[in-house]
């Protein structure tokens, strides 16, 4: 009998052992959106959308000492998408959303390899843009560097699009995939130390996008750099944050980004903020653009909900002027209440002079269960003359109401950990 206790004791031993070695968890997010104006203005001959999507992920983990392994497997589903009894997935939206080792070094040194999410900061210029059903990732190589509170990123990427993988001589290295800044190649460098109450950070990337010549064959890259740092305080109720970034390159010349935003815990259920960001914009006066695109990061948590500006939109065009204050209210122990009010303007004045562009207000209200958590969100949009020329819809044309209204549920089960 003490030998059967013994053995049931060291199988349950390892069986502890192994489920702390490798994690297995998942996603359920279906969102209904109401969109009235949402990403530009709506003519007032069109009929509002609404639709039902949702994104299933199961995320495995496994650790040891020399390395970790992780895989995540993603689709993304718009309800009806299918008819009935398909055989397949029409949309072929099913990914291998991350695919990733890495491998330890020694002596605070490792690499990581694969498919990941790159995301730094407050996700200005690299972000995992977990709003988008499908989030945003890079097949990329990491060098990674950590001591106390210093880091250091060195991250190399070559993206490849050929059909027929058995001989790279036959296919050369074009890159004909194209839009939403799909690169050829990547570099960069990313610096980050932490102090008491202060942390800043540093970050050099160039970027290379397949360019061709005039018969369509590959030649070259025109290369960007962005070059940058993000600087964070906080200390007792008050904190700031400020992000300072230059762009240069082929065909960009003297491209800038600009904020500060500053935040106030006003007591133990009310904060509030407020912030100014300053993004430069193409006059049309030289050959190179002036204007400035933050490229990789998670835009939709910037200059509105609304995705107006920056969002697979709003490149080389007019620069922004985003004036912001907002509050957030703690209404319980598990549910709060966000509300952001936003001015717009442009950098550079429109062909009409016009720099007005309008005002938009958000709301997004949270509530966590026991499991699950619900969020749900309206914004509205009160546009000024030079909005509607921005986006090309007369004011006569467009519909009195530009709104958009949204509700998601979360749901995270952790089926080993």
């Amino acid at each position: 009998m003490k030998k059967q206790y013994l053995i049931i004791g060291l199988l349950l031993g390892c069986l502890q052992f192994a489920q702390a070695q490798f994690t297995l968890d998942g996603e359920f997010r279906p969102r209904t959106e109401y969109r009235n104006g949402f990403g530009s203005i709506i003519p007032d001959a069109a009929d509002p959308g609404f639709g039902i999507s949702t994104r299933a992920r199961l995320n495995a983990g496994y650790n040891t000492e020399a390395y970790k392994f992780y895989l995540s497997l993603q689709d993304v589903m718009v309800w009806g998408e299918n008819r009935q009894i398909l055989p397949y997935d029409q949309n072929n939206s099913f990914a291998i959303f991350q695919a990733w080792a890495e491998i330890a070094l020694g002596k605070g040194w490792s690499t990581k390899l694969g498919r990941q999410v790159i995301s730094y900061d407050d996700q200005r210029i690299f972000g995992g843009l977990d709003w988008a059903q499908q989030g945003r990732n890079h097949d990329a190589a990491l060098l990674k560097y950590s001591k106390g509170k210093f880091l250091m990123d060195v991250g190399l990427a070559f993206n490849q699009d050929y059909s027929n993988p058995t001989g790279f001589q036959s296919m050369n290295t074009a890159y004909n995939t194209s839009g939403f800044f799909s690169y050829k190649t990547m570099q960069y460098v990313y610096l980050k130390q932490a102090w008491e109450n202060f942390t800043g950070s540093f970050l050099a990337l160039n970027t290379g996008f397949q360019k061709f010549d005039t018969s369509n064959a590959p030649d070259g890259v025109n290369s960007v750099q962005t070059i940058g740092t993000h600087l964070n305080y906080s200390k007792g109720s008050f904190g700031a944050a400020a992000n300072a970034f230059l762009q240069m390159g082929d065909n960009v010349d003297g491209a800038y980004l600009a904020s500060l935003d500053l935040t106030y815990k006003a007591s133990e259920k009310v904060g509030l903020g407020a912030g100014i960001e300053i993004i430069s914009g193409n006059d049309g006066t030289t050959a190179d653009t002036e204007a400035f695109f933050p490229l990789y990061g998670t835009n939709h948590k910037f200059n509105g909900f609304m995705d107006y500006f920056y969002v697979g939109n709003h490149a080389n065009n007019i620069g922004l002027v985003d004036v912001h204050v907002s509050a957030n209210f703690k209404l319980g122990e598990k549910s709060s209440l966000l509300v952001k009010a936003l001015n717009f303007s442009g950098a550079e004045a429109l062909p009409s002079g016009e720099k007005s562009l309008g005002t938009e207000l958000d709301l997004v209200f949270k509530k966590a269960f026991n499991g699950y958590a619900l969020v749900m969100g309206y914004s509205q949009l009160f546009p000024s003359d030079g909005m509607y020329e921005l986006k090309g819809v007369s004011e006569a044309a467009a519909a009195d109401m530009q709104n958009w209204a949204w509700a998601m549920l979360v749901i995270k089960p952790k089926f080993l950990n």
